[in-house]
C-alpha cells in the first residue's frame, strides 16, 4: 500500500512516500525571503500529483491549538478557544480534533481549508492528525517530573509532565535557541519544576539545533536525547 505522509509546520513542509513501511522518499520544502507567498501550496500540489496514492496521513504542527480534558464536547466553541492562544480566521481554517487517549486530553486545532480541501479531493482515506498529540502518544514517561521536547525546524513543542499528568503544552516558534531556553527556564519555575528534580528529553531535530541543546545540559542535571531525526526515519511522521 502506498500512504503519502505530510507534516506541515509554521515555515515548512515535509512529505514521506511509504510502502509497507518502507520509506521510499522524502523530501522537506522550508519558506524562505526569497520564496513565493504561495510556495508551500504548490508545493503541495505537486507532490498530491506524484503518483497513486492509496492512504494519506497528515501531521499538523501549525500552532493555532487549545488543550481540552478529554470528553469536553462543546466543539462549537473551538475557534473561540484557539483564538486565546493565537488569531483565529474561520473562513480559511478548518477546525479539527485529536484525542489523546492515553492521557485524557484532547486538542482543538485549525488547519487551512485551502490546503484541507487539496488533499481531501484525493478521494481516498485521510487521517489528519496534531503533532502534540501524535508525540505524546509516542514518549514513555515514569512517576517524575519530566520535560518532553521535540524540535524541529525553527519551531518546537514540549510537553511538561507529573506523575503521567499533563501540566502543560506549548508549540513555539524558535527564533532564537538561546530565547527558547530562558523560556523553558521561566516555565519551570512557574510550575514548580525544580532544575535538579526534573528529567529532560529531547526528541526530532537535535542535530540542527545542537545550540539549544548545547546550552540546556548546562544548565539542567537529567538531560537525554531520545530520538535524531535521520533521512526518511523523521520521528513525528512514523
Amino acid at each position: 500500500m502506498n500512504v503519502l505522509n505530510l507534516l506541515f509546520t509554521k515555515d515548512g513542509l515535509i512529505y514521506q512516500i511509504s510502502k509497507n513501511k518502507s520509506v521510499l522518499e522524502e523530501k522537506s520544502y522550508f519558506v524562505t525571503e526569497e520564496t513565493p507567498k504561495d510556495f508551500i501550496e504548490a508545493k503541495l500540489e505537486d507532490i498530491l500529483i506524484k503518483q497513486r496514492f492509496d492512504e494519506v496521513s497528515v501531521i499538523s504542527a501549525l500552532n493555532h491549538f487549545t488543550l481540552m480534558p478529554e470528553g469536553f464536547a462543546a466543539h462549537d466553541t473551538g475557534y473561540d478557544l484557539i483564538a486565546f492562544n493565537a488569531p483565529v480566521d474561520k473562513e480559511n481554517e478548518e477546525l479539527m480534533l485529536s484525542v489523546n487517549k492515553k492521557f485524557n486530553i484532547q486538542f482543538y486545532y485549525t488547519f487551512p481549508k485551502n490546503f484541507y480541501k487539496k488533499i481531501k479531493a484525493l478521494a481516498i482515506p485521510v487521517h489528519f492528525n496534531f503533532s502534540g498529540e501524535k508525540f505524546l502518544n509516542s514518549i514513555n514517561n515514569k512517576n517524575s517530573k519530566e520535560i518532553h521536547i521535540n524540535l524541529y525546524h525553527n519551531q518546537c513543542e514540549f510537553f511538561a509532565v507529573d506523575q503521567k499528568k499533563i501540566i502543560l503544552y506549548n508549540n513555539l516558534d524558535v527564533n532564537s535557541e538561546v530565547d527558547f531556553l530562558y523560556f523553558v527556564m521561566f516555565t519551570l519555575s512557574k510550575i514548580g519544576f525544580g532544575i535538579n528534580e526534573t528529567n529532560f528529553y529531547a526528541y526530532g531535530e537535535t542535530t540542527e539545533n545542537e545550540t539549544f541543546i548545547s546550552e540546556l545540559q548546562k544548565f539542567v542535571k537529567n538531560m537525554k536525547i531520545v530520538y535524531d531525526n535521520v533521512p526518511k526515519k523523521n520521528f513525528i511522521l512514523n
